[in-house]
């Protein structure tokens, strides 16, 4: 009998985008380096990379005047996937293809996950991970809660169906050529988007959704924080108890 050869699991790259300057924070402080349940923000969303076991290497793309203090993170909270630290550009697209850019030759597939959703799990990255791995573009997603409107001046001007509507998160994962492709193409071109799957869209390429999580949030003003921080503490209690998440 012939063995059956076991199928290998494509080899993925995360890139952290951490270059933006957090303004809605306010403060004027870097909301990736403010501690939070015992460490900075940043820190807690490369961990569960870390922990991550469909994710083989991390790539950060940062300001150069924070590399120091990254690298310095990295080392000392264990971070041994962080592979590099990379300039990030003016632009999101810019920052992560700078990150695309520097991931090892051996990947296959690019999780692009922000810097600022610390309360990401492994098992949500995975899950999103598997199903870039056979549809070529993932990325997890909710429900909206609210009602939707679209708006001009104030002015509502439509209510949208919100059964077909869909909150996305990330990490977002992609076919690295595809990926590299699309974004090198929205560059160029100056397609104005806010997230990875938009510069696929505008090329006719399909993007799937996976099952998201209420709270993966991006933390952006200062109510963000403190549910972050609840979060976090609550998680670790659960821990501590041997219970679930």
């Amino acid at each position: 009998m012939k063995r059956q050869k076991q199928a290998r699991r494509p080899y993925c790259a995360a890139v952290v985008p951490a270059a933006g300057q957090g303004r809605r924070m306010g403060e004027g402080t870097d909301k990736l380096f403010r501690d939070v349940a015992g460490a900075p923000l940043l820190v807690h969303t490369l961990r569960a990379l870390e922990a991550c076991p469909d994710i083989d290497e991390v790539v950060v793309a940062a300001r150069p005047d924070a590399f120091e203090t990254i690298g310095a993170l990295v080392r000392r909270f264990g971070l041994s996937k962080v592979r590099s630290i990379v300039r990030g550009g003016g632009s999101r697209p810019h920052s992560v293809l700078n990150g695309l850019l520097a991931v090892s030759p051996f990947a296959s597939l690019a999780a692009v996950h922000d810097g600022a959703r610390p309360l990401v799990t492994p098992a949500l990255i995975s899950e999103t991970v598997k199903l870039a791995a056979k549809t070529g573009a993932a990325a997890p997603a909710v429900p909206p809660k609210d009602t939707l409107k679209e708006a001009r001046l104030s002015q509502v001007l439509s209510t949208p169906d919100r059964a077909a509507m869909m909150l996305v998160q990330t990490p977002q994962v992609f076919d690295l050529g595809l990926i590299k492709g699309a974004l090198t193409r929205a560059l160029r071109e100056g397609w104005q988007i806010t997230d990875d799957c938009a510069a696929l869209e505008r090329m006719g390429m399909s993007v799937f959704l996976s099952q998201g999580s209420y709270e993966n949030i991006k933390v952006t003003t200062p109510e963000d924080l403190i549910i972050c921080e609840a979060l976090l503490a609550r998680r670790a209690r659960a821990s501590e108890g041997g219970g679930a998440l």
